[in-house]
């Protein structure tokens, strides 16, 4: 099946304009229709310089969290073949696990539903030298107030990747590789980065600055954000999401995959996502698209399909800030044919960088991505990203203390940590095992994994 030129080139417009809409150094595309590849595309530089190698779409980027689908598939083949219910706890096959751990179950991983925190304990995992197994396992933790809501946890994946290890007696990326990839024809999809690979960068929000991004083996948290692809690739991961393959998933248990298990639900608000097995659940209006997001240190990725019409999108991006959460589904719109509704933002001037009050309030980076943190009545505080997004409200808990109420850092532990030397004597924040800094990724601060020795360059 194809598309007419008229759709190519449409789709090749939108690619482009939000490629310099969120100054991403390259970007690539690919989409699919029943069952086939109908168009690809990508622009930009890799090194997001002039001179260095263009962006195709068989250039390999990190995927981030799209690795937590793959790992799902695999658990869920663990189901098939006996070895394990969905309603097991984790601990009867990883006795080491500490009870409140081990009595988690399957079903409750895949879905974020078991109250794990969504990193371990220690240093920023997406940044640092990757842990061993036996390393993780004191590092885990759980919070009892967010059984059985939706509460994402990478943590949770790591489990299960070493879940189905231990069942199948092979290494959870053997598994994957042999049992997922190859039957789908996914031959761009590593461990590691290859030849030609994408680097990770992330791209300063006030000026044509580029930083380099670590990309370590995250070891034993592998399962949660490890993996290298294309977008082509990732589009026959779409295809099979949709249309299945019998040698991967039975399509009892692919279908079950994409039921909504847990919403992602915000009081005052119409639900709009909610989470399978290891899958997430767009509602925009009557459709529900599936698929994952994935991001690391340096990259953003998504994948987002319509099961019921057989057709989807595949992105990926090598810039931390990533493309915003409009591309996928413009590019699907176009592909019907229908004109997008989103007009390219321009880069916009952020705001004063100082704070409102105090020495907390105001502008804070994660990476590159510029924050926004406000005081509310009875001491409570909110951070969000600055031009739209979800944020978090915190609770004081300790001096210089706060933990979160709501979306993703639910549960989680906001620190003020202050510093004594340097040039500057602000503070900077550690959240759930994140790093903001007032200036990005200010080298004066401790940043896991390091920045990069040559700076902003």
């Amino acid at each position: 099946m194809s598309l007419p030129d008229t759709v190519r080139d449409l789709l090749d417009a939108e690619l482009v304009a939000a490629q310099g809409s969120s100054r991403c150094p390259s970007i690539a595309a690919a989409l699919f229709r029943q069952g086939d590849v109908v168009w690809s595309g990508a622009c930009g530089r890799v090194t997001g310089r002039s001179g260095g190698a263009l962006a195709t779409p068989d250039t390999a980027y990190r995927i981030g969290s799209i690795t937590k689908t793959l790992t799902a598939i695999g658990v869920l083949q663990q189901v098939a073949a006996g070895r394990v219910s969905l309603d097991d706890p984790v601990g009867r096959v990883l006795t080491e696990l500490p009870p409140e751990i081990g009595s988690v179950t399957v079903r409750a991983l895949l879905t974020h539903g078991s109250g794990l925190l969504a990193e371990p304990v220690g240093p920023w995992w997406e940044r640092s030298p990757g842990r061993r197994w036996e390393q993780l396992v004191p590092q885990l933790r759980r919070n009892d107030d967010l059984i059985g809501r939706f509460h994402y946890s990478n943590s949770g994946f790591a489990i299960l990747g070493e879940l189905t290890a231990r069942l199948d007696g092979r290494l959870w990326w053997d598994l994957v590789r042999d049992d997922i990839l190859l039957p789908l024809g996914m031959d761009r999809t590593t461990y590691d980065a290859g030849p030609g690979s994408a680097p990770g960068l992330a791209v300063h929000p006030d000026a044509d600055l580029l930083h380099a991004e670590p990309a370590h083996d995250s070891a034993a948290m592998a399962p949660a954000g490890q993996l290298w692809s294309t977008v082509g690739d990732l589009a026959r991961l779409g295809i099979f999401l949709a249309d299945g393959h019998a040698d991967v998933l039975d399509d009892t248990l692919r279908r079950r995959m994409q039921v909504p298990a847990l919403v992602d639900d915000v009081p005052g608000r119409s639900w709009s996502r909610a989470y399978g097995f290891g899958l997430d659940v767009i509602a925009r209006g009557a459709v529900r698209y599936v698929g994952h997001g994935g991001s690391m240190p340096g990259f953003v990725g998504a994948v987002r399909v319509d099961a019921r019409r057989g057709v989807g999108v595949a992105v990926l991006c090598n810039s931390t800030a990533g493309f915003g959460d409009t591309l996928a589904t413009s590019l699907l719109d176009v592909a019907d044919q229908v004109p997008s509704t989103r007009a390219a933002a321009a880069p916009t001037v952020p705001a004063d960088t100082g704070t409102v009050a105090g020495d907390i309030e105001g502008r804070w980076y994660w990476g590159p991505r510029p924050y926004r943190l406000r005081a509310l009545p009875g001491g409570e505080l909110e951070l969000a990203p600055e031009g739209g997004g979800r944020g978090s409200r915190f609770v004081p808990s300790a001096p210089d203390t706060w933990t979160g109420l709501d979306e993703y850092f639910a549960g989680e532990r906001l620190r003020v940590l202050r510093r004594d030397a340097g040039p500057s004597h602000a503070p900077y924040l550690d959240l759930g095992t994140f790093r903001f800094t007032r200036a990005p990724y200010d080298p004066d601060c401790d940043i896991p994994g390091g920045t990069d020795p040559a700076g902003w360059h």
